[in-house]
């Protein structure tokens, strides 16, 4: 007999498995199987914080029984673009099916990759081919690795099983906010590589698409690195920083629209700040408290995104002249500062042109603003929030000193964002200091510039998930437009392996 109890509570202090002692007293018998299914803090009350938990339990001892996936007779030849989420999901769920993929990353494998950002963040020296955006695992591998998503898709928990099999901690399948950590995230992704190699798939890394065949509404081929081959179905799940592939596959008269994303900066305050604001004096005793916020205190939203406690803000540049950051935590989340973009809607008329990648130049006009007005080198633009809202320039940090490396220089946010960017973070921080006590103080830093928020373009597909005017091929993840972050990006992956495999059964 196997039962499910919700609302379970511990304190803070006490450990997950006093919850067996629980259960037994409500199965009125030993408890022989036990998994716990969801586990989330509620620190609503700060004198009563409490672990709230999920949990399946039984009287005897139980083993889920392995899934079964129908078998392809004649496994098509497919091609995946890209190994992020959405590129190495695909490749698992076709795996599944019997179907070897090959997978093309413009980038290099994850330990090589590892070093060029490290490399990058100490000498300001940039291999456009191998950063924090290109590689393999994708944007997400420096990052803080977080699997909380806002979409509701069955396949989400088959996201969270999968990580926790190739090495990701095992409360990543049951946290309410799970998260995987820059460090744990890279031997992941290799243990999927591994993976993937071992069942008959194929890795081509530094090898970048330059072009696709289409005639009559169907692929007929694509080439990369000067070499032309024909496939039956070409996987586009290229990130949301492959603009150059946005170009070639607008030019090869794949329809595209204008997407709408947001654009701001890096906050950073001191993590032991944002602990005491959300958990009060006991805060030390509890995990590293995280945050979102929202703000409508102007005709713009502003929100918070991508928060990463104990975290650095790191360089996300991917080409010359221009300056990008992101934030990424190890899994102990144990740095001394928190930071987290903080973002405004931008609209399409901000775009000044209905060319669909209108978007793209947008951002690479902001980024080279940072650039320049940083003074070159990969240097990025900062400001203290007081000297921001006050219309003052920075001279000097107080406690919380900025995290971005190789370097910074001070620089008024108004010299690179557009005024009515600039007007909404300013109505919204006051606004989300009345939120969370600290956050508008004035000590606390901004770092320009976050661009890459999401894709600035969608592919549009149809219902069968094949682009529109050109048959087997399949754009999918946040690159194309139909995802946001990585549990919604091999989300979107599997389902185009799905599309995929239903053609052959």
């Amino acid at each position: 007999m196997r039962k499910v109890f919700s609302g379970l509570t511990l304190r803070p202090y006490q450990k997950d498995n006093s919850l067996i002692r629980v259960c037994e007293k409500k199965l009125h018998a030993p408890c022989r199987y036990f998994r716990i299914l969801k586990k989330s803090l509620d620190a609503r009350d700060k004198a009563d914080i409490r672990w709230v938990y999920t949990v399946e339990c039984g009287t005897e001892e139980y083993t889920p029984p392995p899934r079964m996936f129908e078998q392809v007779r004649r496994a098509p030849r497919v091609v995946i673009v890209g190994a992020g989420p959405a590129g190495l999901f695909c490749a698992l769920r076709l795996l599944d099916h019997g179907v070897r993929p090959v997978i093309l990353e413009r980038g290099k494998r994850v330990e090589e990759r590892a070093q060029d950002v490290k490399a990058f963040s100490e000498t300001g020296i940039l291999d456009p081919a191998s950063n924090i955006q290109f590689g393999e695992g994708g944007a997400g591998a420096f990052s803080d690795g977080k699997l909380n998503t806002q979409t509701n898709s069955p396949l989400n928990r088959d996201v969270l099983d999968t990580f926790v099999r190739f090495g990701a901690p095992a409360e990543v399948g049951y946290l309410g906010k799970p998260h995987v950590g820059s460090d744990h995230l890279k031997k992941v992704v290799a243990n999927i590589r591994q993976y993937i190699l071992s069942r008959g798939g194929e890795f081509r890394f530094s090898t970048k698409l330059e072009d696709v065949c289409v005639k009559n509404g169907a692929l007929v081929s694509f080439t990369a690195n000067g070499q032309t081959e024909a496939c039956d179905a070409l996987v586009l799940a290229v990130g949301h920083s492959a603009r150059d592939t946005f170009e070639m596959l607008l030019g090869r008269g794949l329809v595209m629209q204008q997407k709408e994303f947001a654009v701001g900066v890096r906050i950073e305050h001191l993590q032991a700040a944002i602990g005491r604001a959300q958990y009060g004096p006991g805060y030390a005793a509890l995990p590293p408290a995280d945050y979102k916020l929202v703000s409508h205190a102007s005709e713009r939203a502003v929100f918070t995104f991508c928060m990463c406690p104990g975290g650095v803000v790191v360089p996300a540049a991917s080409a010359e002249g221009g300056v990008v950051v992101n934030g990424m935590s190890d899994f102990a989340r144990d740095g001394k500062n928190a930071n987290s973009a903080l973002v405004v809607q931008v609209r399409r008329e901000d775009f000044g042109s209905d060319h669909p990648l209108a978007g793209v130049a947008f951002q690479r006009k902001l980024e080279r603003a940072a650039f320049s007005a940083a003074g070159g080198g990969y240097k990025a633009p900062v400001q203290l929030v007081g000297d921001f809202l006050a219309d003052r320039e920075s001279y000097y940090f107080g406690e919380v000193r900025p995290t971005y490396a190789p370097a910074t220089a001070f620089v008024p946010m108004q010299a690179i964002f557009p005024r009515a960017l600039t007007d909404a973070l300013k109505a919204a921080l006051p606004d989300m200091d009345g939120k969370l006590g600290g956050f508008a103080a004035y000590e606390s830093v901004l770092t320009g510039v976050e661009s890459r928020t999401s894709s600035p373009v969608r592919i549009v597909r149809g219902a069968d998930l094949q682009a529109e005017n050109a048959a087997g091929v399949y754009p999918c993840g946040e690159g194309c437009g139909y995802a946001g972050g990585i549990t919604s990006a091999a989300a979107d992956g599997i389902r185009a392996a799905e599309a995929i495999v239903q053609k052959y059964l």
